[in-house]
């Protein structure tokens, strides 16, 4: 593969059910009895806020009991040492940032961050004091602290960073790459990003445990867990550009 100019990554669950981060998801699909769109919308937090705050808790908590893993570090490398590259992720863990990402964007929120309800600013709050699943934190930008959210998109919000998402496939051209890895293909607008940077003249590149539904929109398709697959792929990418 000829040397792009830049590249586009989207990576998504996969990737960080490698490191063994839980759903939360029981074998019904429920997590306690409720549906994750259960927990995981405006709606919820309004009605049942203890429920949701004990849930996000939970999966806060979980992020000091995982590592990144061969695949994060083997795009960490393909930042540091490739082409101009741009690193969307679906994830709203801080593996890719605990494995040195630089140029990263985090379309679905962080778990570290929380969001003051009364200013919309967001805070990194990861004390054991801000872990506790039935205690809410308070923010410390207002004069009168306000609860604070999880700084989460939630079902029926928009992504975060869409403009510069846009943007980036924008810049695409013939000869760049989109390389996906870990992701179903069923979740929107991320699911689109492939198609979109193949439309104008990129090559696609999916990294997967199992074919995705969208599939049929990379030009190529390695299949096998990431921290396996990618490490490889990145080496031999960076050496074949070296040489060209």
């Amino acid at each position: 593969m000829p040397r792009p100019e830049r590249i586009v990554v989207l990576t998504g669950a996969g990737i960080s059910a490698e490191s063994g981060l839980a759903t939360f998801r029981g074998d019904d699909g429920l997590w306690e009895g409720h549906r994750i769109e259960e927990v995981a919308t405006p709606a919820a937090w309004w009605r049942d806020p203890e429920t949701v705050w004990r849930f996000y808790t939970l999966r806060r908590r979980a992020l000091l009991d995982v590592e990144p893993n061969d695949a994060h570090r083997a795009l960490t490398r393909l930042e540091r040492e490739g082409p101009e590259m741009l690193l969307i992720t679906q994830n709203v863990d801080d593996l890719h940032q605990r494995a040195g990402s630089a140029s990263l964007l985090p379309m679905h929120g962080q778990l570290r961050m929380l969001r003051c309800e009364r200013s919309g600013r967001n805070e990194e709050r990861m004390s054991e004091a801000d872990l506790d699943p039935l205690a809410f934190v308070e923010c410390t930008c207002c004069a009168t602290p306000s609860r604070m959210r999880p700084d989460i998109v939630w079902f029926g919000e928009i992504p975060m960073g869409m403009e510069r998402i846009h943007a980036a496939i924008d810049a695409l051209q013939h000869g760049d790459m989109c390389l996906v890895v870990g992701t179903s293909g069923h979740v929107h607008p991320a699911a689109g990003i492939a198609a979109a940077a193949r439309s104008v003249g990129a090559t696609t590149v999916l990294v997967n445990l199992d074919a995705p539904v969208n599939v049929d929109d990379f030009d190529e398709v390695h299949l096998g867990l990431a921290g396996d697959v990618l490490p490889g792929l990145v080496d031999a990418w960076l050496r074949e550009w070296s040489d060209a």
